[in-house]
C-alpha cells in the first residue's frame, strides 16, 4: 500500500499524530509514502515523520518545488530515498510559471548540493503540461538532464478538480488561460516522443504521452474523457493534515482520523462502499483524472 501525505503550510502532521497510526501502517502493510503540499520541506518536523516511517522500512518520497533543497540537502540525503520536484520549464519558462525570479537556478543549485552530499541520490522531475510550457516539453527535457535529474514525469494540468490545495474548482476564464492552444501542444508532443525514443528518461511510453492531448482535447469538447487505468483507491490513500482520508487526489474524502484510527477509516463501511461502488471507467472524476496510479497486485 502507498500512502500520500499532503502537508500544508496552515496546517501540520504532527510527529505525535503519526505516531498514533503507525501501528495502522505496519497492519495495512504501508510500502511507501510520498510527502506533498504545498511544500513539504517547510514542515517543522518532517524528517521526524520520514524517521518514523523509514525504520519501518517505508519508502520516503518528497515532492517538493525545489526551492528548498540546498538549504535541507543534508536532511534530505540522511532522511528521505527520494526527491521528485517539479519542473515547469526551461529556465525562463520556468521562472514565469512560479512568479519567482531566479527559481530555477536555485533548484539547480539545490539539486547540486544534493547530489554533492550523495552522487547517486535519485533527484527527478515532473511537469504539468499547460498553456506556458505547452511548446516547450523537449526544452524541459533538456533541461531536466543538464540539471543532473534522473528522469522526468508528464502530467497534464488539473483544469476541474479542487485537488492540490484549491480552495475551490478553477472558473471557467482560469481553466481557458491554463489549458494549452491544442494545435501547439500535438505538433510538440508528437516531436517529442520521435526525439526521446523510450531511453527511459522519460517515464511515460508514447501512449500515456498522448493521453495529455487527449485530455485537452476532451476538456475542448472535441472527443470523450476516458478514464486511465487506475487502482488507487484499492492499493494507496490520502491523509490530509487535518485527518481527511482520501482514495485519491480527486474523490472527496471517505472520513476524518480524529477521534479513529487510520484503518477504521481506510477500511470503514464508507470507504467500503465507495470502493465497491465504484466503476473506474464509468466515473465522471475518473475520466478528467490526471494522475492515476497502478500497482500490480494479486488482488486489485
Amino acid at each position: 500500500m502507498c500512502d500520500i501525505w499532503r502537508l500544508t503550510d496552515a496546517e501540520e502532521i504532527a510527529a505525535a499524530e503519526l505516531e498514533r497510526h503507525l501501528a495502522d501502517i505496519e497492519r495495512l502493510e504501508v510500502e511507501w509514502v510520498v510527502f506533498t503540499g504545498g511544500e513539504p520541506l517547510m514542515h517543522s518536523d518532517l524528517f521526524r515523520l520520514a524517521a518514523l516511517l523509514r525504520r519501518r522500512g517505508i519508502r520516503v518520497t518528497i515532492l517538493s518545488t525545489g526551492l528548498l533543497l540546498d538549504r535541507n540537502a543534508a536532511a534530505i540525503v540522511e532522511g528521505a530515498d527520494e526527491v521528485i520536484v517539479s519542473l515547469d520549464g526551461p529556465a525562463r519558462i520556468h521562472d514565469e510559471i512560479r512568479r519567482v525570479p531566479g527559481a530555477f537556478d536555485r533548484m539547480a543549485h539545490g539539486v547540486g548540493s544534493v547530489h554533492g552530499r550523495a552522487p547517486e541520490f535519485p533527484v527527478s522531475a515532473r511537469c504539468t503540461v499547460q498553456s506556458r510550457n505547452a511548446a516547450h516539453l523537449r526544452a524541459t527535457v533538456r533541461a531536466a538532464r543538464e540539471m543532473g535529474l534522473r528522469s522526468i514525469s508528464f502530467l497534464a494540468a488539473d483544469l476541474s478538480s479542487n485537488a492540490f490545495n484549491r480552495p475551490a474548482e478553477w472558473p471557467a476564464e482560469r481553466q481557458s488561460g491554463v489549458a494549452p492552444e491544442l494545435e501547439t501542444l500535438e505538433r510538440e508532443m508528437d516531436a517529442l516522443i520521435a526525439e526521446y525514443p523510450g531511453d527511459g528518461f522519460i517515464l511515460e511510453r508514447p501512449e500515456k504521452l498522448r493521453r495529455i492531448v487527449a485530455h485537452f482535447r476532451s476538456h475542448y469538447g472535441l472527443e470523450p474523457g476516458s478514464a486511465p487505468r487506475c487502482n488507487a483507491p484499492w492499493v494507496s490513500a490520502v491523509l490530509e493534515s487535518n485527518g481527511d482520508v482520501r482514495p485519491c487526489f480527486f474523490h472527496p474524502a471517505i472520513g476524518n482520523t480524529a477521534g479513529k484510527t487510520l484503518e477504521s477509516v481506510i477500511n470503514g463501511p464508507r470507504a467500503i462502499a465507495f470502493r465497491e461502488g465504484l466503476r473506474v471507467e464509468e466515473n465522471a472524476i475518473c475520466r478528467k483524472c490526471v494522475c492515476s496510479l497502478y500497482v500490480e497486485t494479486g488482488s486489485a
